[in-house]
C-alpha cells in the first residue's frame, strides 16, 4: 500500500492573509489604479489618433493617470473607514449606502479633478471653477457612479474571499486537532501494550532467574522514563528512536541470549531524520513474541534502517515458524501491527508502505517506507549500533 499525506497549514482566524496587507496597501493600491489609468490613457490617445485628432501623449497620461489615483485614494479612505460596513452589510442596507455615497465621492472627485487641470476641458474658451465642475459633472456623472460601484463590488469580494480563507483554515486546524487527538489515542493505547508485555516477561523470569529479572526491570524503568520525557510529542529523530529499541534490545537478551543473534545496522545519514515515535518497538516486539520466542536455539533478528531515494525504509526480519497458512499474524493484524498501520495513515496520508511477507519457511520480513523528513533539532546524544 502507498500513500500521500496532505500538508496543512495555520493561521489566526480573523487576521488579514499576506496577500490581503499587499493589496491594501496605499502605495500599491493607489499604484494598481494609476496604472489602469495609463493604460486608459494609452487607449484614448490611439483612438483619438485614428480619429484624426493630433493630442499630445503627455497630457493624456496626466489627466488619466491623475483621475484613477484620485479614485484609488478615495476608494481606499473608503476602504479603511467603511470596509468593514461593506463585508457584513446586507443586500438593501447596500444598495441603500451605495446609492448616496456614489454621488458624493463622484462629486468630491470632480472637485479635485478641475482643481488639479484648470487647463480642461481643451479647446474650449476660459471657464470660472464652478462652471467648469458642472462640465464635467455633466459629462462623467454616471461613469464616475459605475467606477464608484465596481470598488463596492471590489471590496465586497475581497470581504466573501477572506470568510472563505478563515473557513478553510478553521477546518485545517480541526483537521490537525482531530489527527492529533488520533494519534495521542494511540499513543495511550500503544503503551499499555507494551508494558503489559514487558511485566509478563519479568515475571517468567522471576521464576528461572531473579537477577536477569531484576535487571530487565531497571531497563524498563529506563524505557518508561524514556516515554515519559517525550511526552505527547509524535515525531522523533531517528536515533532517539533507535536508542529506545536498543535498550529494549537489551531487557529481551536476558531472556533469548542463549538462543538468539541479533544485528542492528543504520544508515549513520539518517540519525536526524524525523520517524513517529515507537515506529519500530511493536514490529520487534510482534518478531519475539510470534517468532523468536518458538525457538530453542540459533534465533536471528535483523534490524535495518537505509535511505532510498527521498523515502526512509525499515526492515525487520526474525527467524521463527514463519506465519503460516491462517496465522492471526498473516495479514499484518495484532493491537501492535494495526496501530503502527493507523499511526501511519495519521502521519503520513497515503504515502508510507507496510509490507510483511515470509521470506523463506523460517524467516519473516516487515518493510516499513516512509518520507525522508530531516529534523533541524541537533543530536545530542550518539548512540552506539553493532551485534548484540
Amino acid at each position: 500500500m502507498k500513500e500521500k499525506a496532505n500538508p496543512s497549514s495555520t493561521s489566526h482566524r480573523g487576521a488579514p492573509t499576506r496577500g490581503q496587507l499587499v493589496l491594501m496597501h496605499p502605495a500599491f493600491f493607489i499604484g494598481i489604479w494609476a496604472l489602469l489609468g495609463a493604460l486608459f490613457a494609452l487607449q484614448d490617445w490611439l483612438n483619438l489618433r485614428r480619429w484624426g485628432y493630433h493630442l499630445g501623449i503627455v497630457i493624456e497620461l496626466e489627466s488619466w493617470v491623475m483621475e484613477f489615483a484620485i479614485w484609488g485614494t478615495l476608494s481606499w479612505i473608503m476602504w479603511r473607514l467603511v470596509g468593514s460596513f461593506i463585508q457584513s452589510a446586507g443586500l438593501w442596507a447596500l444598495l441603500s449606502t451605495t446609492v448616496p455615497l456614489s454621488i458624493a465621492a463622484s462629486v468630491a472627485k470632480e472637485m479635485l479633478f478641475v482643481l488639479i487641470f484648470p487647463g480642461l476641458p481643451l479647446n474650449r474658451p476660459h471657464m470660472p471653477y464652478w462652471t467648469r465642475l458642472r462640465f464635467h459633472l455633466n459629462a462623467n456623472i454616471v461613469d464616475d457612479m459605475v467606477v464608484f460601484g465596481c470598488s463596492f463590488l471590489l471590496f465586497k469580494g475581497l470581504g466573501y474571499y477572506q470568510k472563505s480563507r478563515e473557513s478553510e483554515t478553521a477546518a485545517a486546524q480541526l483537521e490537525v486537532q482531530l489527527a492529533n487527538a488520533r494519534l495521542s489515542a494511540l499513543r495511550m493505547q500503544l503503551n499499555p501494550h507494551f508494558l503489559f508485555n514487558a511485566m509478563n516477561s519479568i515475571s517468567s523470569l522471576m521464576r528461572t532467574d531473579v537477577d536477569a529479572a531484576d535487571e530487565m526491570l531497571e531497563q524498563l524503568s529506563s524505557l518508561l522514563r524514556i516515554s515519559l520525557e517525550r511526552g505527547s510529542v509524535q515525531m522523533i529523530p531517528l536515533h532517539d528512536e533507535i536508542e529506545f529499541i536498543e535498550v529494549y534490545l537489551s531487557m529481551q537478551d536476558r531472556r533469548y541470549s542463549d538462543r538468539m543473534r541479533r544485528w542492528v545496522s543504520v544508515d549513520p545519514e539518517l540519525h536526524d531524520v524525523l520517524v513517529p515515535a515507537m515506529i519500530l518497538q511493536p514490529i520487534v516486539e510482534n518478531a519475539y513474541a510470534h517468532g523468536l520466542s518458538k525457538v530453542d536455539r540459533d534465533g536471528e533478528l535483523f534490524i535495518e534502517v537505509r535511505a532510498a531515494n527521498n523515502d526512509v525504509v525499515f526492515k525487520v526480519t526474525n527467524s521463527g515458524v514463519g506465519m503460516g497458512l491462517g496465522s492471526a499474524n498473516s495479514n499484518g493484524h495484532g493491537v501492535g501491527i494495526a496501530n503502527t498501520r493507523s499511526r501511519l495513515q495519521l502521519h503520513y496520508g497515503s504515502n508510507w508502505t507496510f509490507k510483511m511477507v515470509q521470506t523463506d519457511p523460517s524467516h519473516v520480513t516487515v518493510t516499513i517506507i516512509i518520507p525522508n523528513q530531516l529534523s533541524n533539532a541537533p543530536r545530542e546524544t550518539v548512540t552506539k549500533f553493532g551485534v548484540g
